[in-house]
């Protein structure tokens, strides 16, 4: 007996130890991130709103289950494999009624009857259909089967194809007979009676094969055609054709740790300033039986030059002297739910202008609606076409909301597309970030940081205006899927040292919030992470910088610091809800407790401080963003008591991009640095994101120069470490290894990389994160406390 219970408090014993985590260390925070606890994703509503569905894994399996809940029973219920094929996807589209809904699943076409629940396979073939949608009338349902348009009448099962797009006119018509094949038919026919028979009938039928087509051919070419749409009257059919890119040079990442044990190249992307793909959008007017294209020749600013040519005169002489337009590309048409009017979005592909015009289908003539000039970039929140059509839409059958960074923050408008006036719904120094409007069309529901820039909020506003309602009430993030009757919340909530939880809540101004899901582990709920102090400073330019600081209670000796630095640019990391830097977070919490003060800062072009702040680095990255750092090092010395000889800096992707500058640019403010998976040189970027910021290369070489830290790599003093995975598909490891060779080639020795074989942009190993994190605190310790 006594030996049942001394090994009855030995088992209680280590359990306590287990889930305990005790002082931090690398090894432990850069386990398998199942040890925190995994918190719900995917949140997402059925269609009757009876049921929650979110992706969960608190049992810690080797992969995540999909559970739900129903407004009155939260606790959460692992759904079954029945349940789960049987699932309507979430996307799809109701008829005006919401009596009807129909999606596309695994390549063909269903409908829901919603008042039965009864689903109907409208189409099951082994082609793949796509994109359904009702029609105007809601009498049939288009969707769209290989490159051509389809209408089926659900009632009496008949499909009609609607569009007929081939490579070349007439391409369906049999060759010509060689002189020989037709000697030979000839013989026959005088030799046989039973081929003069057959041939008689086959002549016939020919004959009728023979006749005009019924529907059109459309000849497009080598080209790509995407976003047919069928307009609400059925007379008109529009689509986009693009030219296949020509001369454009894709890079290739060597893959050196493989199966077959021989070194595999992967595909990857083109560089900045590469040919773009070129497209036209066209109308096929099936009452006239032809096809026309939209000119945007008459576009307002087609033919302006951008504002950065003026820093190259004899360009700028060139451009003005061919007078010639700038490529848009054109998404759309958005229909009023009339059909009488249809607007369309145009992007100029300088990402100078962004134009909201209306389209006179009959002639393909466009009228101005709305036009957003940005000398930098367009961008922000909902401000673009790739923000998806929740942006964009019919308040009514002639107001068209949209938003729009006019205000130098991201807004709602209404325009009236019969007077062109156009109201701003809602204002302030605070970011519209998601929007959706109520099922009656009378109220806008949307997510904003009105309180604070790191404090997120669902709101309602009504469609005429006023002054916009909260609804949630938990300081923190708050990310909201209505449900669809709109009686109900799913929130995913989370705090700046607390991760992200599923909670419900009355669709109500005040009403309370149920937590539904608890995910942390005991391990990782027994170490008290802190709550960083978020505070905002002037910069050097009078601006507000906002700024996350972690203060230690008993500082090293020292003083030592350590300043984190977010990537992607466009991003924010000073805020109060959990991090997607999470290993970062608790990095972070590991150096105050070894003494360090440590800042993490969004510096300007971080995302939820509006246009200038976005656009603040156009032309010149590494400009004011790093002077940002250096004016936070310099809080550090002077509020923080921080040694100024002893502030290191560490960042991946556009973080380590701002350590390779800080390093290089910054001599005595840094000792020492460590550039995770860093851009080296901006012409070896992506197109997308870094012609935004930098025009190209060829047309801007300016900008390139004074923002890509190969051309400073002479100015390095302190101490650095680069660290970068192999086969990193985003930021190619070519990257750091032509870095690699400028530093050697400088004679410099106060530098070392680390290469990763396995691993792309974002590790994935516990052990490659655990290695390049031992690396950085070894560099700190030695470094910043002279170890």
């Amino acid at each position: 007996m006594k030996k049942l219970l001394i090994l009855s408090l030995l088992s209680v014993t280590t359990s306590a130890i287990a889930q305990n985590l005790g002082p931090l260390s690398v090894e432990k925070i850069m386990r398998d991130p199942k040890w925190m606890g995994i918190s719900p994703t995917n949140i997402h509503w059925s269609d009757d709103s009876k049921k929650i569905y979110f992706d969960w894994n608190p049992d810690q399996a080797e992969r995540n289950g999909l559970f739900s809940i129903t407004p009155t029973n939260l606790k959460p219920v692992k759904v079954n494999a029945d349940e789960r094929r049987a699932m309507i996807p979430a996307d799809g589209k109701w008829n005006k009624t919401r009596t009807l809904k129909v999606y596309e699943k695994n390549g063909d076409i269903f409908l829901l009857q919603a008042p039965s629940g009864k689903t109907i396979q409208l189409t099951n073939t082994v082609a793949t259909e796509s994109n359904p949608a009702f029609t105007g009338d809601d009498s049939r349902i288009i969707y769209t089967s290989g490159n051509d348009l389809y209408a089926i009448k659900y009632n009496s099962g008949q499909t009609v194809q609607l569009t007929r797009f081939v490579k070349e006119a007439g391409s369906k018509k049999k060759p010509k007979d060689t002189e020989q094949a037709e000697w030979l038919k000839k013989q026959q026919l005088e030799l046989f009676d039973i081929i003069k028979d057959k041939d008689r009938r086959l002549d016939s039928a020919e004959r009728a094969d023979e006749q005009p087509d019924k529907l059109k051919e459309i000849a497009i070419g080598n080209k790509r055609v995407n976003m047919q749409q069928l307009s609400p009257d059925g007379r008109y059919i529009t689509y986009r054709l693009t030219s296949p890119v020509e001369g454009a040079q894709a890079t290739i990442v060597p893959n050196y740790v493989t199966t077959t044990g021989f070194t595999e190249d992967i595909p990857n992307r083109t560089k900045v300033g590469a040919p773009r793909p070129e497209s036209a959008f066209y109308i096929f007017d099936t009452q006239r039986d032809s096809v026309y294209a939209i000119n945007i020749k008459t576009i307002p600013g087609i033919k302006d030059i951008p504002a950065f040519y003026k820093d190259y005169p004899d360009k700028l002489a060139a451009l003005k002297k061919e007078n010639s337009d700038r490529k848009a590309d054109i998404t759309g048409p958005f229909w009023s739910p009339d059909g009488k009017y249809a607007v369309v979005n145009v992007d100029a592909q300088d990402n100078k202008d962004r134009w909201l015009m209306l389209l006179n289908p009959q002639t393909g003539k466009l009228t101005l609606l709305d036009r957003q000039h940005d000398d930098a970039w367009i961008g922000g929140p909902g401000t673009g076409a790739w923000f998806g059509s929740s942006s964009l839409g019919w308040a009514d059958n002639t107001h068209f909301y949209y938003q729009s960074e006019a205000s130098g923050y991201s807004h709602l408008y209404l325009a009236d597309v019969i007077s062109r006036n156009k109201k701003q719904i809602t204002s302030g120094k605070w970011e519209v970030q998601t929007l959706q409007l109520s099922n009656d069309k009378k109220t806008f529901y949307f997510t904003a940081n009105i309180e604070h820039p790191g404090i997120t909020h669902f709101y309602k506003v009504p469609v005429t205006g006023g002054t916009p309602v909260k609804i949630t009430g938990m300081k923190g993030g708050n990310e909201v899927d209505l449900s669809p009757d709109e009686k109900w919340l799913a929130i995913r909530y989370s705090y700046s040292n607390k991760p992200w939880e599923l909670y419900i809540q009355p669709n109500q101004p005040g009403a309370k919030a149920i937590k539904v899901t608890s995910s942390t582990t005991p391990e990782f709920n027994s170490y008290p992470w802190r709550e960083p102090q978020v505070i905002s400073f002037k910069n050097r330019l009078g601006k507000d910088i906002y700024a996350r600081v972690y203060v230690p209670q008993n500082a090293d000796p020292a003083k030592p610091a350590v300043i984190f630095v977010h990537g992607a640019g466009y991003l924010q990391n000073v805020h109060y809800w959990w991090s997607s830097y999470f290993r970062e977070y608790m990095f972070n919490n590991m150096l105050v407790d070894n003494g360090y003060t440590v800042m993490d800062i969004d510096y300007t072009a971080s995302s939820g401080y509006g246009r200038d702040i976005r656009t603040g680095i156009y032309r010149h990255m590494g400009g004011t963003d790093l002077t940002d750092q250096v004016d936070g090092a310099r809080l550090l010395v002077e509020k923080y008591g921080v040694n100024p000889k002893h502030i290191g800096m560490y960042g991946g992707s556009y973080g380590g991009f701002m350590t390779l500058m800080a390093m290089f640019t910054q001599p005595g403010v840094f000792a020492s640095g460590a550039a995770l998976r860093s851009v080296t040189d901006w012409a070896h970027y992506n197109h997308g994101y870094t012609s935004n910021i930098l025009n190209e290369p060829y047309t801007d070489e300016k900008a390139y120069r004074q923002s890509s830290p190969i051309y400073f790599a002479d100015g390095l003093k302190g101490r650095l470490l680069m660290c970068h995975g192999m086969i990193d598909q985003n930021v190619n490891f070519q990257d750091i290894v032509r870095l690699s060779q400028k530093l050697i080639e400088l004679h410099k020795e106060n530098w070392e990389l680390a290469p990763y074989p396995v691993e792309d942009h974002g590790f994935e190993q516990p052990s490659s994160w655990t290695d390049e994190y031992k690396r950085i605190y070894k560099l700190f310790e030695e470094t910043l406390k002279g170890k």
